[in-house]
């Protein structure tokens, strides 16, 4: 195999800049329960640190079993935003007027009022595509994320953030790493663990 083609097959970030409403593709051999093949949105990058929400791993429980006035809907999907806060209910959505709402960028909006969250779900609007429910977050210390970066463990993700909303979250880390095209397509295919190919 000659040095090009080695190349191709050596994981190195895009070197993209993190920043609000961005997306993170970990790399194809991240060995890590939480963070191995997952795709994490950007709700906040600043000097003081990086906050992200794991946009592609379910949790066993649905909100149902934690909010109380769900109880007898259909079961709603809850996801696992990452190590950190996980006693903490995060809510992405679309719905531009909810009270107190963050604006992340592309029309996705984080939290607000909650109440205005529980009547629109109680007045039977749909929930896929518009809100997703998490229990906690992923976090990062000043300079810790652009060094994770520089050491290659991350990419910068091309492409609208609310997609996120629709997509599979089977294919969700596949689909992301692919459309930076070329090699990282190629990255894509990898398996989880190539000594067992």
């Amino acid at each position: 195999m000659t040095g090009k083609n080695q190349d191709y097959f050596k994981i190195e970030s895009n070197n993209a800049i993190p920043s609000r409403g961005k997306i993170l593709i970990s790399e194809p051999f991240l060995r890590d329960s939480v963070f191995g093949r997952s795709v994490v949105l950007l709700i906040d990058h600043t000097k003081e640190g990086t906050m992200g929400l794991i946009m592609n791993k379910l949790l066993p429980m649905k909100l149902n079993e934690v909010v109380k006035e769900f109880k007898y809907l259909e079961d709603i999907p809850l996801y696992n935003g990452g190590p950190m806060g996980t006693d903490t209910l995060f809510y992405l959505h679309t719905l531009k007027d909810i009270e107190g709402a963050l604006a992340i960028g592309s029309g996705l909006y984080l939290n607000g009022n909650f109440n205005e969250i529980k009547r629109y779900i109680l007045q039977g609007n749909p929930i896929e595509g518009n809100i997703r429910f998490f229990l906690g977050y992923s976090g990062w210390q000043d300079g810790q994320l652009n060094q994770e970066i520089e050491e290659n463990t991350w990419m910068i993700g091309k492409g609208e953030a609310p997609s996120l909303m629709l997509d599979e979250i089977k294919s969700m880390w596949k689909k992301a790493l692919g459309k930076l095209g070329g090699k990282y397509e190629t990255w894509s295919h990898f398996p989880i663990n190539p000594s067992l190919n």
